[in-house]
């Protein structure tokens, strides 16, 4: 069990699955730049916070919901909660907003389901499927949080915490996802690989042994 002062932000998930450098030039150096997809990503959450409670029928919506998992040491804010009234009681059903498509991996359905096994551990009650809403094509996408995207939650927590400990930046990988990232110009992937100085001194060992 972690303590509270040791919680790390469920939307860190997200990067570090994305891509582990980013999760920890954000998270590790504090370092954060915004471009037009981050902008329009917050609005979109901003707005969908700002909208309170309500009912709607049978179910309630609980927009804005503080989470956390002492478990697995994490905490964060869900955009919307539906609780659906059922014959054994409310069941949970987290909803992630997103501005853009489906990605080509699956951080949106990890973080979702970061947000679920919180609501599990804070309402004792299985949370089975939630969805993530994309904002286009303005549509919701149905997960069923299964034992693969639960087991993969927690090797992303284990690798966060390892990455803390070794408290080492990991090198930049150019990737085709490199460009619509906000820290491109912090990260500076485009020198991954051209580092020679390895090669360099590899070079002058074999030359001296030869020498020799």
């Amino acid at each position: 069990m972690y303590l509270e002062e040791d919680l790390l932000p469920i939307s860190g998930l997200q990067h570090l699955n994305f891509c582990e450098r980013q999760w920890a030039l954000i998270h590790m150096e504090q370092e954060w730049a915004e471009n037009v997809l981050t902008v329009e990503g917050k609005q979109l959450h901003l707005h969908v916070h700002e909208s309170g409670t309500e009912s709607r029928g049978p179910v309630r919506l609980v927009r804005g919901l503080q989470l956390r998992s002492l478990e697995l040491g994490l905490f964060g804010v869900a955009d919307l909660v539906e609780f659906h009234s059922t014959s054994s009681g409310q069941i949970p059903y987290p909803v992630e907003y997103k501005r853009g498509r489906k990605r080509y991996d699956r951080s949106d359905e990890l973080q979702l389901c970061a947000q679920a096994m919180c609501l599990e551990e804070m309402l004792r009650i299985a949370v089975p499927e939630g969805a993530v809403y994309y904002g286009q094509p303005r549509r919701r996408q149905l997960v069923s949080l299964d034992a693969v995207l639960r087991d993969g939650v927690r090797r992303l927590c284990e690798r966060a915490r390892q990455l803390y400990e070794e408290k080492r930046l990991p090198p930049p990988v150019h990737a085709h996802h490199c460009e619509n990232c906000s820290l491109l110009s912090v990260c500076m992937p485009e020198l991954g690989g051209k580092d020679r100085s390895k090669a360099y001194v590899d070079d002058i060992i074999r030359n001296i042994a030869e020498v020799i």
